[in-house]
Formats: structure tokens, sequence, C-alpha cells
């Protein structure tokens, strides 16, 4: 909820004015009326599972730290399902990112000053038991207030380290720039993650450049450049300390803070001080106290004004270290000095055959025994391609109104050529055919079913307001659909779903209330409909029971949050989702039938937004659509995912350029892909085997075709 100016929080916080608006909340300034101080009121506004426990780890993290450069929390409460909040002292002043707005690079010695602070509190941090990582070092969680005293803020991203564990404790985030290689992806975080941050905030201050991305340095896509190529005046041994600091390899980095302090300390002669007691001249009092969203613990990039450096397009590749690949690169020099000889002797083989049939290859077998080892190869029979893809029966499938579909509204562009082998199946045998919904035959989409050489299309529904979205039951015999969909939309708020026959008939609608029902997905088992609903406001994921007509509510939402697109695994166990947290990133999630242990499937960072997830056919790798955000619109890519695996996704090309391919849709017999095709504003329905090859475009309307979806292989 909205804290309105004077409103009394937990009958004790006297709300004065909001400081801005954070990632999961607002952050708020406060009157504690008990002891009559200003404090800062951080609010948590989602209440689900995964942001509930962060939140409440970042409190219990502030709640027992003592140091000087670290705020202190002094309360933490539930408000019911209205959120969490979290007090703590209100710092007043600037942060280094206002710092560097104002005054553009800071001088070597306020820049040690505030490096040997921060490494202060990431000493006190690491030496705990057991140990803390804050993970989001960066301008804008560093304070600096109005007597010059320097604080480290925004524990939202911490990790508490239990033991040697290789796994995490928090969210995961990273701030291009400013994180580690290893901070992104599955990568391991330690102490060393902390001091890379910090070494590459002090580079930014330095130069008023945020420095190249530690991924696409450790990638070789990037190089970082030195910092007195960009500010000749800084000295060469504080240059020194600071890109040490932000080496790619962690091995090559500070071991630990202190030490990092010592040589910013000895760059310039500095003896050490007091712990505390590092300050820089604070902000003139005549030019404001800078108080803003930032300004209380909440970190953002929004207005930054720093130049960034070129960055990479890998933020979800994996870290692989500098020692590590150089391993890497001398394997690949051995091997290509062994595939060189083997080539060289090869060759002279062949020359010196014409000449001497047969002595030099028998030579050869002495000399060279591995070259002419025979592998055991087993035969396997070439399978044609009617047992891939069967043929239809010559009969026209109908529509609800006993009238045949002319096969003109597609015009088949395939390179697939129809041949004496495609004999007959008959209805009711095992066959492919797509269901689309297709603008081509009206003002108003309309659901239709085709087989792979586009010859039998069949117009399924004739609804007037329009219908899209088929999904198919698992028997192959009924769909499930809604309407109104007069065209492709993101969202639909009226429509409702209904089944029907795959033949046409039997049209019955399903319960529905107001607000709009979409995304129908059907279980295995038959028994469930698993869809996206506004009735209650955002969107958020339901199930229907087919048996009693119950609907259930497997997700709760809040108003600036959105849970959708739902997709059964093919054990019916699991139900893969997008869910949007904040802005327009959307991340793909995991949770069980029942809607329990809701939890992210894999985080790509926030310059993509990740949608409609897809199992595969045998349930070990979930596809989505990936697509970068920006100030350009760009096209979305095929993505796969192993699930459990430590690897990044893998882009699946459809070999189209410039084409987006969304509402992908797996065969039932784990062969090819269909999905939507655009170029510019055109849809079409595209097919392609699962490995990306043979792309065959299905259909070529006027107008929009979309939401394909395989129909399972009926049995006899």
């Amino acid at each position: 909820m909205t804290l309105e100016n004077d409103s009394l929080l937990h009958k004790r916080y006297r709300i004065i004015e909001s400081l801005g608006q954070g990632g999961m909340g607002s952050v708020y300034r406060a009157m504690d009326e008990n002891l009559g101080v200003d404090v800062a009121v951080k609010e948590n506004l989602f209440t689900t599972d995964e942001y509930a426990r962060q939140f409440r780890l970042e409190a219990v993290i502030l709640a027992n730290l003592r140091h000087p450069n670290l705020p202190r929390v002094s309360d933490h409460f539930v408000m019911g399902d209205d959120g969490q909040y979290l007090i703590m002292d209100f710092i007043e002043g600037e942060d280094l990112r206002q710092r560097m707005e104002r005054l553009g690079v800071l001088t070597e010695d306020d820049v040690i000053q505030i490096g040997a602070a921060i490494c202060d509190a990431l000493n006190y941090l690491h030496t705990r038991k057991p140990a803390i990582l804050h993970r989001d070092i960066k301008p804008g969680n560093i304070k600096i207030t109005s007597d010059g005293h320097i604080y480290l803020v925004d524990f939202g991203l911490a990790k508490v380290v239990h033991g040697s564990q290789a796994t995490t404790t928090g969210a995961r985030a990273m701030t291009p720039g400013y994180s580690p290689p290893e901070q992104y992806g599955t990568g391991r975080t330690d102490p060393r993650t902390d001091i890379y941050s910090l070494g590459a905030t002090l580079y930014a201050s330095l130069t008023g450049i945020i420095p190249e991305d530690g991924l696409a340095r450790a990638m070789d896509n990037a190089q970082l450049t030195p910092l007195r190529k960009r500010n000749p005046k800084v000295s060469r041994r504080l240059a020194v300390v600071i890109e040490r600091a932000m080496s790619i390899d962690p091995e090559d980095r500070f071991q630990d803070a202190d030490d990092f302090k010592k040589s910013l300390l000895g760059s310039k002669s500095r003896t050490q001080q007091l712990t505390g007691a590092y300050t820089v001249s604070p902000r003139p009092s005549d030019e404001g106290d800078g108080n803003d969203a930032d300004a209380m613990n909440v970190s953002s990039q929004k207005r930054i004004k720093l130049e960034a450096a070129p960055s990479s397009d890998m933020e979800s590749s994996a870290f692989v270290p500098p020692s590590k690949k150089r391993l890497q690169r001398a394997s690949r020099r051995r091997w290509q000095v062994i595939w060189g000889l083997t080539a060289l002797a090869f060759l002279s083989i062949f020359v010196s055959n014409y000449i001497y049939p047969g002595l030099l290859i028998a030579k050869a077998r002495v000399s060279f025994p591995f070259l002419f080892i025979q592998p055991e190869i087993t035969a396997t029979p070439i399978q044609s391609f009617t047992e891939i893809v069967p043929a239809f029966s010559p009969t026209p499938l109908r529509t609800s109104v006993g009238t045949p579909i002319p096969t003109s509204i597609l015009d088949v562009n395939t390179n697939l050529t129809p041949t004496e082998a495609f004999e007959p199946t008959p209805i009711g045998g095992e066959f492919l055919q797509i269901a689309f919904a297709s603008t081509s035959d009206g003002d108003v989409a309309q659901i239709y079913i085709t087989d792979l050489l586009g010859k039998n299309v069949a117009q399924i529904t004739n609804m007037p307001e329009g219908a899209c979205q088929p999904s198919w039951s698992p028997d192959g015999t009924r769909l499930i659909f809604i309407s109104p969909c007069k065209d492709k939309l993101d969202s639909y708020p009226k429509s409702s779903m209904y089944i029907i026959n795959a033949d046409g008939t039997g049209l019955v609608p399903l319960f529905t209330v107001p607000g709009g029902d979409f995304e129908p997905d059907w279980s295995p088992d038959g028994k469930l409909i698993a869809f996206t609903s506004m009735r209650d406001g955002p969107m958020q994921i339901y199930t229907y029971k087919l048996e009693d007509n119950s609907v259930t509510r497997l997700i709760t939402t809040e108003p600036t949050t959105a849970a959708r697109q739902p997709a059964w695994s093919p054990d019916g166990k699991e139900i893969a989702y997008a869910f949007k947290s904040f802005g327009e990133v959307y991340q793909i999630w995991l949770m069980q039938a029942n809607g329990k242990n809701q939890d992210y499937l894999l985080r790509t960072g926030d310059a993509f937004t990740n949608y409609l997830p897809l199992w595969s056919y045998d349930g070990t790798f979930v596809y989505f659509n990936e697509r970068k955000l920006g100030p350009t619109f760009a096209v979305s890519n095929l993505m796969i995912y192993k699930i459990g695996s430590t690897e990044v996704p893998r882009k699946l090309s459809t070999g189209l350029a410039s084409t987006s391919s969304d509402n992908i849709d797996i065969s039932p017999n784990g062969f090819w892909i269909a999905f939507e095709g655009s170029i510019g504003n055109a849809k079409e329905v595209y097919f392609m085997t699962v490995t990306g090859a043979n792309i065959t475009r299905l259909t070529s309307s006027k107008n929009t075709d979309f939401d394909p979806a395989w129909r399972p292989i009926l049995k006899p």
C-alpha cells in the first residue's frame, strides 16, 4: 500500500515524505515518535515467498551488524498482506553516483578515502561467522553524509556463506560494468567478488566512465581500458592497485579487503586510520542534501550520467577463469598440431599411392596405426519421410457448418515434395496436424487445422468475435480456445474459454467471470486446464477442474507484478510460467502443479525479458523466448535450457534473419517445432526440426497466422 504523508505506521512511525521508488517498494522518511529521531522506512510490497524471504534476510543481516560504515536496523515487522517494513538509520546526504554527477571525476585523495572506508566495512562483513557478501557494490550504494562520513548501503542482494557452500543464500543479480564475471549465471561468488566491484566503482570515480563489462572481458569480447588512458592525472601506483582489484581471475585480485585497503593507502603513502575515521569533504550546504530514491538505501541506475563502456550481449554466459582458458588454449594448440600431422600423413599417402599402390599404405599402417582403427558401426535403416510425417486422409476436413474450406488460404512455400510414397492414412491413424489461428478468411481470427503440406485445411470455429489460442486435449479429440479474439494481442481482458470437438461440433463454454481468461494449457492427464486470468486484477495463474468446474488460484501477485503463460511438464507434476516482478522484465519460473515451491528456473539479468515457456518432449529441457530490452524494439530469440544444468541457455537459430520466433510448440513425436515467424508486421506459421534445420513456411495468408498447436497423435 502507498503510505500517505503524516500517516502513522505501526502506531509509531510518522511518515514525513516519500524518498522514492525502489525495486520492491518505496522508501520513506519518517519520525520515530517513541525516540524523536528521523528514520528510514523501507517497504516490501511483494509478499510472495521468495521476496518475503529475501527482505527478511536483509533485515536479519543488518540487525546484527555494528560498524561505523554500515547502517543499522532498529525494527522489522509485517503488516498482514500489505507488506513488510524495515526501519533503519536515516542517512542524510548524497550517494557516490550523485557526487560524481555533481563533481565529475573525483580526486585521488577522495577515492582512496572512500575505498579505505568501504574496505573496512567489507573486511568486517567478510570476517563474520558466517561470512556476509554484499554483491552489489556500485556508486549508488555508497552514501556520503553531510559531514563527509561514508556508508555502504543496500543489502538486498547480500549472501550469507555457510562453510564452503557453493550455493547462494539471497537473490542473484548483476550490474554490468561493476559485477565480476563469476557473478553472472551460476558462478560461485566469494569475498573477492566484492573486491572486484569496489575496484570498478573506484575506477568509475576516477574516470567518469563505467568500466568494460567483466563477463565481456572474460569471454575475450572486450578489454579493460587502462585507467590512466582515460585519466592521465591518476598516479601509476593507484591505477595499478585498482586494476589489480578488477582482475578477471579471482586468484589475481587482492585476496581480502584489508590487503586491498593497505595497497590503496600505500599508493599515496598514507597511514591507516581508526575504523570509521575515513571521510571526504561534505557537500556544500547550498547544493541541497541529495535525498532521493537512492539516498535511502535504494539502488538505481536510471539517472546515471556516467558514460558506459561498450558492453556485451553475453550477460547469461558462463564464466571461465583465465587460468582455465589458458589450459584450454594450450589443449587446442596441441590438437591443432596433431590434426595437422594427421592431415599431412593422409595427403602423403593419397599422393604416393598413385606411384606405389598399396606399398606406402602398408607402411603407414605400421607408422600410424591409430589412423587406421576401424570402429564398430551398427547399420541403421534410413527412415522414410512417410514414417516421420505420415500422410493425411485424402478426404478434406469440414467446417462446423459442413462446408469444405478451400486450401487457397494457404499458399504453402515448402521444401518438402509430395511423392507417390505418401499413402492415405485412415482417420484415427497416426498423422501430424497443426491447429492455428488466422485472420485470413474474415475480419476476426478463427481456428483452423492443417497438415504439414497444407493440402487439407479445415476451419474449426465460427465465433462472431473471433477465436485463438488453441490447446489440444491429451487424446487429440478436443480443443480449448478463447474468445473474443479478433487478432493477435498480448492479452485478452474480456475473453472466456471454450471447448470444441476436433470436427467443429460440440461447442461448450466454460464457467467464467468478468476479467478475462486466456493462455489455456491442457494438463497431460486431461483433468485440468491451467490458464491466465485477470478476474482478480493483475494477471495470475489458475487451474480449471473439468470434473466439477471448480477454479483454483495457484499464484497471487501484486498490482505491479504478473504471472502468466502456464505450461505443464510432460509428467503433469510441474508448471513453468513467466513471472514479472517489476518493469517490463519477465523471468521463467517453476512451481509444483498445486502452486507450491514457486522459484526461478534461471535468471538472465534485467537486460532481457524471458517469456512463453514450453517443455521439451521428454521434459529435460525448457524452451522460451528471450528479447533484449532497450530504447528500440528487438526481435525475440528462441532459447533452450537444460533443467538443472549450470550451462547458460542456448540460442536456437531458425535461419530467418531479423525474424522473431514466438509461440513455439513441439510435435507429439518430438521431431518438429512449430512457431510464429514475423518479418515486419506479417506473422506466419513455420515448422522446423528440433535442431533448427529444414525450416518450412506452412502458411502465407494476407493477414495474420498465429498460435500454432500440434495435435496429439491419435491411436486407432
